[in-house]
């Protein structure tokens, strides 16, 4: 009895070391992709590499990294070269949604310290198009074959039938609530069967809160701390430094642990949709029998 409890043992063992190695013998097998979704996978690859790199030293390194990033590459050039300063904007925008540790939400606060509420927020709807506009194409290129391989792709189909089902009311409700990642949702959206028409519009019509909603904090921290434009690090307290990069600091915090729990939520969702899938699917087994016996 208890050599075949430890023959049991070892064959699961085996079996479990077996599809460890056929795990990532997968992972690393990129021979079924032509040249050009390789090339997209290896950028998506470096970005988070990146993005790590980034968040290590913002948290770890220097505390006021985000906030002297922020005025001096973004906030005071954009300032100084007045309506050139508008492109500019847009182009930056568009591409920190490649660097996770510089969300979006940091770049919208800037638009209220920059244009004020108002004109932030108009400015900031515009710039979040932008950003998703290329998250989504370089996730759709590259980013679903490599999530394929690291979840496998019985969990995006389950995803990409629950966008079916609730895609644009998703994506709404996602781009509104202001502390959820806008850049991962973007992400994301290019990971699974979504129709660009719904997703444009729906990241249109969800982004026009959270943009004002970030302009307005922007351009109160501006006023709380009485800044002028352009902004000179070097001529503030050490103090009046520190609490703003802790301003901006506790929002990136906000949003990662919001990342983390919806990450959670994904996966609790998927174990709850895959359950439903296999109920239905023993029920009609079960009804396809009961006619056959009749």
């Amino acid at each position: 009895m208890q050599d075949n409890e430890t023959d049991k043992q070892l064959e699961d063992k085996q079996l479990f070391t077996k599809k460890l190695k056929n795990y990532f013998k997968n992972l690393f097998d990129f021979s079924q992709y032509n040249v050009k979704t390789i090339i997209y996978i290896i950028i998506f690859i470096i970005l988070i590499a990146i993005s790590l790199v980034l968040l290590y030293i913002i948290y770890f390194v220097d505390q006021t990294i985000l906030y002297t990033l922020v005025v001096e590459w973004f906030v005071n050039p954009i300032y100084l070269l007045g309506i050139i300063g508008i492109f500019l904007f847009i182009i930056v925008m568009a591409i920190q949604g490649l660097l996770v540790p510089i969300p979006s939400e940091i770049v919208l606060l800037a638009t209220g310290m920059i244009w004020g509420i108002f004109w932030g927020g108009i400015m900031g709807i515009i710039g979040s198009m932008a950003a998703a506009i290329l998250c989504f194409y370089v996730s759709k290129k590259g980013g679903r074959p490599l999530a394929e391989k690291f979840v496998g792709s019985k969990v995006i189909d389950m995803a990409d039938e629950f966008i079916q089902k609730h895609g644009m009311t998703a994506i709404i409700v996602t781009r509104f609530i202001p502390f959820i990642p806008f850049d991962v949702i973007s992400y994301t959206s290019g990971l699974v069967d979504i129709k660009v028409k719904k997703y444009l519009l729906g990241t249109l019509i969800g982004s026009i809160f959270r943009a004002f909603f970030y302009s307005t904090l922007g351009a109160l921290l501006f006023i709380k701390f009485n800044l002028e434009l352009p902004i000179s690090i070097d001529s503030l307290p050490s103090d009046a430094i520190n609490d703003q990069s802790l301003y901006f600091n506790t929002i990136l915090l906000i949003i990662l642990g919001a990342l983390v729990l919806m990450f959670l939520m994904y996966y609790v969702l998927m174990k709850l949709l895959e359950r439903k899938k296999e109920i239905l699917k023993r029920k009609l087994v079960a009804k396809d029998s009961y006619n056959s016996k009749a």
